[in-house]
């Protein structure tokens, strides 16, 4: 990661089908999923379903979301006994603030009433970073600029979001985006949190999951386009995130991604993968996407994408330890990150 790699030592999550990182993990190793109807009805008088996270009590909308991010950030800290809150940046990822539906629109005074329900204090120089599903690849590059610059020894990254809301809803069946009873090609909505800590990754520091490449693009056939999809910007995201990481893509041994479900996000994977794949012959190129799971969780999706990708590595069920990993938001802003597993068995990141 331009020779600064960094090390993600703590996760926490909240999704719907699990309240923590390790009941989380489970069932989305298992292909578990919590799909049910919601109290949201389609255009056609069915009950469209979800994946909604079962709370002690029935908050919604912004509360529901502090409740969830205070949730996942508690397990996470309990994970890391090092970090100090007061010395620590809060990264925290949002929705893009012209998504139909966001239940709040001062961020800021959002970043304030998380502080209030966790009874803590960050650093001055935390941050709202509200773009989505590129929300954690934007935050992981600031992490390294904090560290780099300001000598800290973590930072912590936290996203919460939900498409469980009338209105959000409503925009996307109106695109024809959602899973319901009239539309095949669409998504499952769902909510979450998630929270992860990152630090500097030490050379002589086994079993660590460690972003070493990050990269970015912009789609200008993005899915509300009529342009045909080529991949560019997907392509030009992953291979900054190579060149990042200093090596090629014949290291890379599986990828995860954000697909949710729709025909455009496969046929852009598989496009990007094509253009970048020239170095080798693979029999097999695992795929993974936890959204089968827990469903579209918005900006929360980055981040348990690393919490899977961690647990995995430490329970040693990966197809590898060089992952590919991209996401990308309906506006056409991609990202990749290279990330790999360092193992006591010997170093898979450099």
């Amino acid at each position: 990661m331009s020779g600064f790699p960094l090390a993600i030592t703590a996760t926490g999550m909240v999704t719907g089908v699990g309240l923590s990182v390790p009941a989380s993990c489970a069932a989305i190793r298992c292909a578990i999923d919590n799909f049910q109807e919601t109290r949201f009805m389609d255009s056609g008088g069915e009950w469209i379903m979800g994946c909604e996270v079962p709370l002690e009590q029935p908050w919604r909308g912004r509360t529901k979301l502090i409740k969830m991010a205070s949730a996942a950030i508690q397990e996470c800290l309990s994970g890391n006994q090092k970090v100090v809150p007061e010395a620590t940046p809060l990264l925290l990822c949002l929705s893009e603030k012209d998504r139909s539906g966001r239940v709040f629109d001062d961020d800021n005074q959002f970043f304030l009433d998380l502080q209030e329900e966790l009874k803590l204090q960050f650093h001055p120089k935390s941050r709202v970073i509200a773009q989505g599903h590129v929300s954690v690849a934007v935050a992981l590059k600031h992490a390294r600029e904090l560290i780099q610059e300001l000598n800290l020894p973590h930072v912590l990254v936290a996203a919460t979001d939900s498409l469980l809301v009338g209105p959000t809803l409503a925009h996307f069946e109106d695109k024809e985006r959602l899973l319901t009873s009239q539309n095949s090609n669409g998504f499952i909505p769902g909510e979450g949190s998630a929270a992860l800590i990152v630090e500097p990754a030490t050379a002589n520091q086994v079993n660590q999951l460690v972003c070493v490449g990050l990269g970015f693009g912009v789609e200008l056939a993005h899915i509300d386009s009529e342009e045909p999809l080529r991949a560019d910007g997907l392509t030009a995201a992953i291979k900054e995130s190579l060149d990042d990481a200093g090596h090629g893509e014949s290291l890379l041994e599986f990828k995860i991604t954000d697909i949710a479900g729709e025909q455009y996000q496969f046929k852009e994977a598989s496009l990007a993968f094509s253009r970048i794949n020239r170095n080798i012959e693979r029999d097999e190129f695992d795929i993974w996407h936890p959204a089968d799971c827990i469903g579209e969780v918005g900006a929360v999706i980055g981040l348990v994408m690393l919490a899977v990708l961690k647990a995995a590595c430490e329970k040693a069920y990966t197809k590898g330890h060089q992952v590919l990993m991209h996401l990308g938001n309906d506006d056409g802003k991609r990202s990749s990150m290279i990330i790999a597993w360092r193992s006591s068995g010997g170093s898979h990141g450099e």
